[in-house]
């Protein structure tokens, strides 16, 4: 028996589902049976076809050893109402499916389920900014210049070579960085980082872009305790003070230190129920309904375990503020209990841990409308959440970096010069206005006078240069600017006192 495994993309639930009855339908074993004193060809008892599906979910890994006999169970009803099995009369359509030795064979043909059609995606997520559009209104006679203030080192550095011919100065327009283009960023980003690991050609296969709220990511990204769980701002939207505490109860046991009422035998139970009752009444899995679709297209990287964390670290990053809390408190507690050798067994049919994933996983992970392997899929998840909850709850350092980076560059404006070795950044835009070329001439004859010479006199009075190095700098600085050059030393007698000559020591007459 051999389950092909699904990949990550759009349909996975129905493309999961279609896989299984084909393989369910081509290799289950049929053989004659007998009932009320009648022979049947090619069928098979209810208990045969549990056995053996069991084995087959079981062995896949697209579902996991974790699949119980009872989800089979559930799994063969919707076979039975969707006609991929009747009974030996021709009867089908109930979920009257037992384990039992009832009889059932196959129909002549078993219906797949059809993929449904979805308009036309587009490539692009969402459009960035673009900065070089002139803001309404702004002319480009009006345009707010700042000036450049250097210092003698600036200076220096920019002007260690000549400069030569000054380029054409092409005019750019700059605008603030508003809120909402932040937002946009980090949402586009974020997408585009998901859809790169799922190597889908659009997300628009599995999620609606238009319902990812860019505020939910930014306030799961830094709004978090020193543990990394969310906190809110709206108060209201907390979980109640008495199912918190039950929580911390069983994540603590048997330290209840949040209880004021005596414990008696089988409390833990009751505990557990009360946490249990409330999060199986939620209006909406805490996965959302929306992210469906997103969640379990990534159940199809499980075989390669980084990538799988790293898609659900971003998926958990679109869920809502409360919701996304409300899972790492649950998941957190879930992981505790599991490993804690002095909880009491919970549940007198299942070990703690399938007792955990069949009581959470569908509050956890279902859809909206009906899917047949919505039960299956969301054990399978609940499961790799438990193993990884630490890893997949955290914010993704990578892609925080890499979008913090991203804001800042569209922050700041970068200037670079012809020949020169550094660039200036400045906090806010700054703007260029177009001068006539007399202007220019004049401004640069005499507007860097000023601070070419206090830079000459920096070098001349540096007592730590040696009289080679400060001869070597000031006849690079005399090649590149003659005119301040000039000015400070008008004739060589007056260059020649800044270096003296030392005097000769007379030679020793031998007597």
């Amino acid at each position: 028996m051999e389950h092909r495994i699904v990949g990550p993309g759009p349909y996975r639930a129905t493309r999961l589902w279609n896989e299984t009855v084909e393989l369910f339908r081509a290799k289950m074993p049929l053989r004659k049976h007998r009932c009320r004193f009648k022979s049947y060809e090619h069928c098979f008892t209810a208990t045969e076809a549990v056995d053996w599906l069991h084995e087959l979910l079981r062995c896949s890994q697209n579902f996991g050893p974790e699949v119980t006999r009872k989800q089979t169970v559930q799994l063969l009803k919707k076979f039975l109402k969707n006609h991929v099995i009747e009974d030996i009369k021709g009867k089908w359509g109930q979920e009257d499916f037992e384990d039992n030795r009832r009889l059932y064979r196959f129909p002549p043909s078993s219906p797949l389920k059809p993929y449904p059609k979805r308009p036309p995606y587009q490539k692009d997520v969402i459009k960035f900014p673009k900065w070089d559009d002139p803001p309404p209104g702004t002319s480009q006679e009006n345009i707010p210049v700042r000036p450049l203030v250097m210092n003698p080192e600036m200076w220096y550095k920019r002007h260690s070579i000549a400069i030569g011919e000054v380029p054409t100065c092409r005019l750019i327009h700059r605008r603030q960085l508003t809120e909402a283009n932040v937002e946009e960023i980090w949402k586009s980003m974020t997408l585009s980082y998901l859809q790169k690991i799922l190597g889908l050609d659009s997300l628009e296969e599995v999620l609606d872009i238009k319902l990812v709220n860019s505020k939910f990511i930014i306030h799961n990204v830094y709004s978090v305790s020193k543990q990394g769980v969310v906190i809110l701002d709206d108060k209201s939207k907390e979980l109640p003070h008495w199912v918190l505490s039950a929580m911390k109860c069983l994540a603590n046991w048997p330290n209840c230190s949040d209880l004021q009422q005596p414990m008696y035998s089988g409390f833990e139970k009751d505990v557990f129920k009360t946490i249990a009752d409330y999060y199986g009444h939620l209006k909406e899995p805490l996965l959302t309904f929306h992210l469906f679709d997103a969640f379990v297209s990534v159940l199809g990287l499980l075989q390669k375990e980084k990538m799988a964390i790293e898609a659900f670290q971003i998926c958990c990053l679109l869920l809502p503020p409360e919701n996304r809390r409300k899972l790492q408190l649950l998941m957190r507690m879930m992981a505790r209990i599991c490993l804690n050798k002095e909880m009491p067994p919970l549940c007198d049919g299942f070990g703690t841990r399938t007792l955990m994933v069949q009581t959470f996983s569908h509050c956890i992970l279902c859809s909206k409308d009906e899917v047949d392997l919505d039960d299956l899929l969301a054990a399978r998840l609940v499961t790799f959440l438990m193993d990884n909850y630490q890893e997949i709850l955290k914010v993704p350092l990578a892609l925080q970096t890499s979008i913090e980076e991203r804001v800042a560059h569209l922050r700041r404006v970068q200037i670079k010069y012809p020949g020169a070795d550094m660039d200036i950044t400045l906090s806010a835009p700054s703007f260029c206005r177009q001068i006539s070329p007399e202007e220019f001439e004049y401004q640069r004859a005499y507007g860097s006078q000023e601070p070419l010479a206090a830079l000459l006199e920096e070098v001349i009075t540096d007592a730590k240069l040696s009289s080679k190095e400060k001869k070597k700098k000031l006849k690079q600085f005399q090649k590149s600017y003659p005119e301040v050059y000039q000015e400070r030393f008008p004739t060589p007698e007056s260059e020649a006192l800044l270096f003296p000559e030392k005097p000769k020591a007379k030679p020793q007459l031998l007597i």
